[in-house]
């Protein structure tokens, strides 16, 4: 029973850092060439998008899409510990 509730604990700190990091964008901030300004590009029904970002918000677009890589790989980790739960549980 040790190793559920571990695991249980587990879960419960992984959401709870989820749900800690929500205020997140998908996508990247990039700066072209040929534009005089900042991006926000990614895919919506497999065509990408831009989207202007105006200068004094860049800063902000990238922590917010740093946080979804971030959500990412916890959402990731949620995953292995919810299968080990889950095979800790049919023993």
């Amino acid at each position: 029973m040790k190793r559920i509730e571990a695991l249980e604990k587990k879960r419960e700190i992984l959401g709870q850092e989820i749900a800690a990091n929500l205020d997140l964008l998908i996508g990247s901030v990039c700066r072209s060439p040929s534009m005089s300004g900042h991006s926000l590009t990614t895919k919506v029904q497999g065509k990408t998008v831009s989207l202007y970002v105006r200068k004094s918000l860049v800063g902000r677009a990238q922590a917010m899409t740093e946080r979804h890589r971030k959500v990412q790989d916890l959402l990731g980790q949620l995953s292995r510990v919810n299968w080990e739960l889950l095979q800790a549980q049919g023993e």
